[in-house]
């Protein structure tokens, strides 16, 4: 394999054996401080990235000595790991840290954090300061490897612990991990973004993009599949500029290929890709591989050029449906498309909307996730014009939301009577004997099987397709 060099910052391991010493130290202090084993409740909001941030916290808190539990009110350390995308995220992280202001008071050993993308952005850690005084330590995206010396602070310490620097972002190997699951698994191939989409907060709280070196992410997929894993799923905010920084270049498709020749019976699966830096090169390789799913999500977000470029996201119309077309070309009916929607965003009219409209009509995707604009301070858009009230952008996403179901409903009646090797991921709802599997394309199978089939590939067929999932049984 090429000697690959990273430009970036990557954390010194003296650094990280520094944070291994505190492990042992907190360790030490919570055995003193608390009669049994005590538990960290870790509360994740947002996208795939945090939840990858929340099983490395969890794997450091594993090695300071804590056990888990889900229950906020059971837990001597409760650790938010917020979302600021939208402004509802914030608000639910605000009501829900605020609801533990009478558990800390009659639990004053009690350690209540908050890090994630929030409290990266100085006005919310302000606020977090001056309005949520029993708060006792908060950290920012950059500094999760410091978790064990900063949770020594607050647990040793007189003073409230504020870690929160501003720097274009470090990369740190080594780190543990807890996993939620042992069949499915996160890899995070690199970090931040470069694009400043003028709506979006990620590239002020997240840092610029620096990718991880090939040889480490393909060490982590080998142990995972190795250990029993089946689906992995490579995280990005931008995985299609991943291997800028690296030297010599490798792309995000030389990357799935790499990752593909591994031995062994697995699934592999991105996200997200930005149409602007999406490749022919990587369509095709998505199509050669047979291990990588064909299951494209390339966000658009509005159908309108002008609206685009007001968004800053650097592709046209035209562009986007040209890769679409290709990606169609090469994959077929094999291939699922999904995307994402912002309805209403800062001066576009209803005319522009209508763009979009007609965009998922040709597309045809398989299913969309829609938002409405939310204004994140201190990102351009929060300051333009945006005249169109509330309610007509609610109109619209309703519109949108209609037009989205009939499409799916119609998609979904080519899968009937087919059958597919799917991953069966969990149980179905509450009370029934169902599973719930996913097909290549990603789409939810519901099935009645027995438990013991969860973390396996088998192949289901389809005997009756509805609106967003299929319904289906083991076939014979």
């Amino acid at each position: 394999m090429d000697n690959f060099a990273a430009k970036t910052s990557t954390v010194p391991k003296i650094q990280l054996d520094i944070q291994r010493d505190y492990c042992k130290k907190v360790k030490k202090v919570i055995s003193q401080k608390y009669d049994s084993q005590p538990l960290a409740c870790v509360v994740t909001y947002g996208c795939q990235q945090n939840v990858a941030d929340s099983e490395k916290i969890k794997g450091m808190l594993n090695e300071m000595g804590y056990g888990f539990t889900d229950e906020r009110t059971n837990a001597q350390l409760v650790i938010f790991n917020t979302c600021a995308v939208r402004e509802h995220a914030e608000d639910r992280v605000f009501g829900n840290v605020g609801a533990l202001k009478k558990y800390k008071h009659e639990n004053p050993g009690v350690i209540i954090a908050c890090c994630g993308c929030m409290m990266q952005q100085p006005h919310i850690a302000e606020k977090i300061k001056r309005s949520y005084p029993f708060v006792d330590l908060v950290f920012g995206t950059h500094v999760v490897h410091e978790l064990p010396g900063l949770l020594y602070k607050a647990l040793t310490g007189k003073k409230r612990v504020f870690e929160i620097p501003d720097t274009d972002g470090v990369i740190a190997e080594g780190v543990p991990v807890l996993r939620d699951e042992d069949k499915r698994a996160w890899i995070p191939i690199m970090y931040g973004c470069n694009n400043f989409c003028s709506y979006c907060i990620v590239p002020y709280v997240r840092g610029r993009e620096r990718s991880r070196e090939p040889q480490q992410i393909l060490k982590e997929a080998k142990e995972l599949v190795e250990s029993g894993c089946k689906e992995i799923t490579l995280l990005g905010q931008n995985v299609n500029s991943y291997g800028k920084n690296l030297e010599p270049r490798v792309t995000f498709a030389r990357l799935l290929r790499m990752i593909n020749d591994i031995d062994g019976d697995f699934r592999i699966r991105f996200m997200t890709s930005h149409p602007k830096d999406c490749t022919r090169e990587l369509l095709e390789t998505m199509a050669q591989c047979d291990k990588v799913a064909k299951h494209l999500h390339l966000p658009f977000q509005s159908g309108n050029n002008r609206v685009l470029k007001a968004m800053n996201r650097n592709y046209t119309r035209e562009k986007y449906l040209s890769l679409i077309n290709y990606a169609k070309e090469l994959m077929g009916d094999s291939l699922s498309i999904t995307s994402d929607i912002i309805v209403g965003f800062p001066g576009e009219t209803y005319e522009e909307f209508k763009d979009t409209l007609s965009l998922i009509e040709e597309v045809k995707f398989t299913s969309l996730f829609t938002f409405i604009y939310s204004p994140r301070k201190g990102t351009p858009a929060a300051q333009m014009p945006d005249p169109v009230p509330a309610e007509e952008k609610g109109r619209w996403l309703r519109e949108l939301l209609a037009a989205q179901e009939k499409i799916s409903a119609e998609n979904m009646k080519k899968y009937a009577g087919k059958t597919f090797k799917c991953f069966v991921y969990g149980k179905g709802k509450p009370g029934g004997h169902s599973l719930e599997a996913r097909t290549d394309g990603n789409i939810i199978v519901e099935f009645d099987g027995d438990e013991s089939l969860i973390g396996t590939f088998k192949d289901i067929t389809v005997t009756e397709p509805l609106t967003y999932v299929l319904k289906g049984r083991l076939a014979e």
